[in-house]
This record gives structure tokens, sequence and C-alpha cells, in this order.
């Protein structure tokens, strides 16, 4: 059976992967600053530390997509829960603790909401349990991914041309320092 047929499925631990982590119901956390920064710090820890060899990524106000792989003794799967767990334990607790949120009430009772329908969640779920995991399988793949990474903004309107959004590996690619250490590819 060849990756493809199991699409959405890390079957090599060391493999390059294009992934999309999603905040439940689509919902707009990373609009301020100090939640975007969480990921941004998370990210070049796990470059540092977790063996995470990032080519490409893109944080929106509700996503983040991810072009990268682990170094051995490392694995995928590893760094996608613990990065995940990091990042919602570090923002909702930012949530439960902040005034300035006006949407604070609305997104944490609607993560509550979705973690009750899941048993292995005791309060609130941040995170999508899918990461749309796509095994990158040629270097066409990859620069396919990785445009469409870098498009992201500009396709949302946020911004004209990719290098202008600070939270993406564009400005890496356009010789800018970016926020998140990358490996160009």
């Amino acid at each position: 059976m060849s990756k493809q047929d199991k699409p959405y499925r890390i079957t090599d631990q060391h493999g390059v992967y294009f992934l999309t982590l999603t905040v439940v119901d689509w919902l707009d956390v990373f609009t301020r600053k100090e939640y975007k920064l969480e990921v941004v710090d998370s990210l070049n820890y796990c470059v540092q530390k977790k063996g995470l060899e990032l080519y490409a990524w893109v944080l929106m106000s509700n996503h983040l997509h991810l072009l990268g792989r682990t170094r051995e003794p490392f694995r995928i799967s590893d760094f996608i829960r613990d990065f995940k767990k990091y990042v919602a334990a570090r923002i909702l607790d930012s949530l439960g603790r902040e005034s300035i949120e006006s949407r604070r009430s609305w997104m944490l009772s609607r993560m509550k909401f979705r973690g009750g329908q899941v048993k292995r969640v005791l309060n609130y779920k941040f995170w999508e349990d899918d990461n749309r995991a796509i095994w990158i399988e040629s270097n066409k793949f990859l620069e396919q991914k990785l445009h469409y990474i870098h498009e992201n903004p500009v396709n949302a309107m946020i911004v004209e041309e990719p290098k202008e959004y600070l939270f993406s590996s564009a400005r890496d690619y356009a010789g800018m320092k970016g926020l998140v250490k990358v490996k160009l590819v």
C-alpha cells in the first residue's frame, strides 16, 4: 500500500509533510500579537530542541500551515502532539486571564462546547484533531505547497506580496529575516 492510499496519515515519521493545524470551528484566535508570538516561539523551540526541520510556514487567523520534517531520533507525530498541546495550553491560559479580548467568552464557550463532545478532553478543545498531513512525494509537489503557503495571506487579501506578511517564511525566501528559523529549499 502506497503512502497515497491513506491520505492525511503519517506513514513515515521522518518524511517531509505539508500540515494544516486548524483551530476548532475556524475561530479567529490568531488576531492578537501575543497569541501569534506563542506560535512563533514554540516553532523556534521545536527547531532548536525537537528536531524540527522547517521549510515553510504561515500563520493565518485560524490555522497554521507547515512544510517540514523531523530529524531522528525525533518523530513528526510527537512534534505535532507536543506543539499543539503546548500552544493550546498557553493561549487558553491567556484567554482565561485576559479581559482585553472582546471575544474571550464566546471563544472559550465554543472551545468548551467542542471539548465536551470528546471524551479524552477534560475542558477546552483548541485544535481540530485532523492535521491534514500530506506526504511530499516529489520536488514539484514540495514547490507547489511552498507556493501555496506563501500565497495564503495574498489570497486572503491581507498583503499584496507574500514577503510583506510578517508571520510567514516568505520573508526568508525573499532574503529578509523571518521570525522562525527555516531551512530554504
